[in-house]
């Protein structure tokens, strides 16, 4: 029997790894053997790293900007070799088929797919498609989507509808071993922070100048981003961490409310463990707006609330927080009509089709 190979890429962030590191197993326990390019130092390799049985491969990478910037002269020889390093790598390796997450990363590496005639499937999150995915998905056979109109933006012909994809391990998490990790006390409420491993700043800005507001009503643990800690700040209510990876299970199992960005892989997260958000998006001056629209949709289901970053202070953080927790039998209710169905496994076997 021919044992078939999947090459994945994505990164840039962590939202453009976490779907690629949900299906990973399931290739990998169906016996197929697993590659990754990605950039030389992103997140994406810290990340796949920590995976047995994947071979990782960087490659050169330049940014997809919107705004003026000298790199802007760089990045396009940049990203010139970085299709050349891409083909000439799968040229030698051979994949049966590319899954592609977005990011910029991934660019490079579906022009070098098309170019060896692989079989692409694009995986995109966001309700409305990220400039990546723009460019990539004219070569793509199909490309999968979590917001079901996102084909209203890309037209009906490749685009298949599968719902969110939510890593299983995330669902087997443990409250005491997560609170034994944070030095927690039982009884008292759990507000878990995320900013995010991009535009995180102005929400640990809040979230600290807010502590004295927050810990008398909550025990915070705050995931702030690489090099984003500041130990002179510390009460016995508060935790933070750059990135967990392992006790984040556990983390999310003993927490009651969340404080997060708007980055649709996160949001779905939540919504399938029923965790109530205050999502804070990234403006458009930061983004192109994918995140404001990720909010407002998530809004109008009844799952969360909205704090726009403009009115974000430690007084309406704070606020908002405690009316969240308030509600968050509400949110509740409505989060648990919404029918998760198994997105996994229809995108798994959408990729192992395209491979035929």
């Amino acid at each position: 029997m021919v044992t078939k190979k999947i090459l994945f890429t994505g990164g840039g962030s962590a939202g453009h790894v976490t779907v690629n590191l949900a299906l990973i197993p399931r290739f990998l326990e169906e016996g197929w053997k697993v590659e990754y390019i990605g950039s030389t130092g992103g997140i994406e390799r810290q990340l796949v790293s920590s995976l047995r049985d994947v071979r990782y491969y960087g490659i050169e990478t330049g940014k997809l900007r919107r705004y003026l910037d000298w790199n802007n002269v760089k990045d396009p020889f940049r990203i010139a070799k970085g299709v050349w390093q891409a083909y000439r790598l799968i040229r030698k390796e051979r994949p049966d088929v590319l899954f592609s997450k977005g990011g910029f990363v991934s660019v490079p590496v579906v022009l070098g797919a098309w170019m060896n005639r692989v079989p692409i499937v694009i995986h995109e999150s966001d309700l409305t498609p990220g400039l990546a995915n723009r460019i990539s998905i004219p070569f793509a056979g199909a490309v999968c989507t979590t917001f079901p109109e996102t084909g209203d933006h890309l037209g009906k012909g490749k685009v298949h509808h599968a719902g969110p994809i939510v890593r299983e391990e995330l669902r087997r998490g443990n409250a005491e071993r997560g609170r034994t990790f944070c030095g927690f006390a039982g009884g008292k409420p759990v507000l878990l922070v995320m900013g995010g491993s991009l535009g995180a700043r102005k929400i640990n800005e809040a979230v600290r100048a807010a502590l004295p507001l927050l810990t008398p009503a909550f025990q915070v643990v705050h995931l702030c981003g690489k090099g984003q800690r500041d130990d002179s700040v510390r009460s016995p209510h508060y935790r933070q961490y750059e990135y967990v990876q392992e006790e984040l299970p556990d983390l999310l199992a003993m927490t009651d409310v969340v404080v997060s960005r708007a980055g649709s892989n996160s949001i779905f997260e939540f919504l399938a463990l029923r965790k109530p958000m205050l999502l804070v998006p990234l403006t458009r001056q930061q983004s192109r707006g994918d995140q404001l629209v990720n909010a407002e949709s998530f809004r109008r289901s009844g799952f969360c609330e909205v704090l726009f970053e403009e009115k974000m202070t430690a007084e309406t953080l704070a606020a908002e927080a405690k009316r969240l927790y308030e509600n968050r039998h509400a949110y509740k209710r409505e989060m648990d009509r919404f029918d998760q169905g198994d997105a996994l496994s229809s995108v798994f076997e959408l990729v192992r089709s395209a491979a035929k």
